[in-house]
């Protein structure tokens, strides 16, 4: 329900504390008040994974290039030890950047795959900044008033990658509430570990 004020919309009535000043979550993610309380990050719809595997790549690239340039300098030396290491450098290099960046793919992939049912929960959210919750009017597609953590861990879970919520965000710690869903709501969600 919005709110009529002197100037048009004021915003949704927020079903916790009554203001009339809830803006949708992608406005408050962008509005005023949203990089000192965080809310680009508290409210995200899924993990940001542009460009992880190409700098992962770059930097690996780089490093096995030292290790390639101490075994050429050992060779020019005669020096069997920094030829030996080099080539062992240049080895762990090249296997240790080909196993981070698969994982950032697999990541990618399963981001990707998600933001469909992510976007499905967290478009027709509402927060509210007067006392710093989360809900969606009418309970379509989901009910309650939650916390901006459990807000994303709730939209995180449902879209498959829940587990790509990084140690020390709150969200990771975060409990939500068992009846936000209906039933039928959580038959589109992988199975936890069968996303991509």
């Amino acid at each position: 329900m919005e709110s009529e004020g002197a100037g048009g919309p004021a915003g949704m009535v927020c079903p916790r504390c009554g203001e009339a000043t809830a803006r949708t979550v992608e406005q408050a993610r962008g509005g005023k008040g949203a990089m000192r309380d965080d809310l680009y990050g508290r409210l995200a719809p899924g993990p940001d994974k542009t460009g992880d595997g190409c700098m992962h790549a770059a930097q690996g690239m780089v490093l096995t290039g030292m290790g390639v340039a101490l075994a050429y300098t050992g060779v020019q030396q005669g020096r069997s030890l920094f030829t030996i290491a080099g080539v062992a450098l240049a080895l762990l290099c090249v296997i240790g950047t080909l196993v981070v960046v698969r994982g950032d793919v697999r990541e990618k992939a399963a981001a990707e795959a998600g933001a469909q049912r992510a976007e499905r929960v967290w478009r027709p959210a509402y927060y509210c900044s007067g006392c710093s919750s989360v809900f969606c009017p009418g309970g379509t597609p989901w009910r309650g008033v939650l916390t901006p953590e459990q807000f994303k861990k709730l939209v995180w879970t449902e879209a498959g990658y829940a587990d790509q919520l990084l140690a020390g965000d709150k969200a990771k710690d975060a409990t939500v509430p068992a009846d936000v869903l209906s039933l039928g709501d959580r038959t589109s969600r992988p199975a936890p570990g069968h996303g991509v």
